[in-house]
């Protein structure tokens, strides 16, 4: 369950798309954060494709982790798939936001912690994120990803 507090500092408008028309309808902290949400549903049931739905779909995807940084989503869901190769592995997904900056129209800041737990008998996980999320056509995606 996504939880913890989120500081709002500024809100920009949305963007207009009849293909997005449900989106448009929530601002961008809530949009984000429904993404999120959904983001640990889909990493609770082991589907590590539907938690990839929020990230650019593109090369040019920048994630930074514990190895250092990495491009691209294809590379991305690789990484996530060798780290985690079971639904047991993957455990519970919980986020926790503390801050929630929407930054102008089209970007947005979003730090918080990740927890993973009931790993199987496998040892609990836990960091922190920040992440850049772009809006692009109406739809808000991840385009950097800095998890430690």
């Amino acid at each position: 369950m996504l939880t913890g507090m989120v500081v709002l500092i500024s809100m920009g408008g949305c963007v207009a798309d009849p293909k997005t028309e449900v989106e448009d309808q929530k601002s961008p902290t809530a949009a984000i954060l429904g993404q999120m949400a959904e983001q640990e549903e889909a990493w609770n049931r082991g589907d590590l494709e539907a938690f990839m739905l929020p990230y650019w779909k593109s090369d040019s995807l920048l994630f930074i982790g514990s190895r250092g940084p990495s491009y691209g989503w294809d590379t991305t869901l690789a990484n996530y798939k060798k780290g985690y190769p079971t639904a047991e592995a993957m455990g519970t997904l919980t986020f926790d936001v503390s801050q929630l900056d929407v930054l102008s129209n089209d970007v947005a800041l979003v730090v918080g912690a990740w927890h993973l737990g009931e790993r199987g008998g496998l040892e609990d996980l836990s960091g922190w994120f920040s992440l850049v999320w772009r809006q692009f056509d109406g739809h808000w995606v991840i385009v950097r990803d800095h998890s430690s």
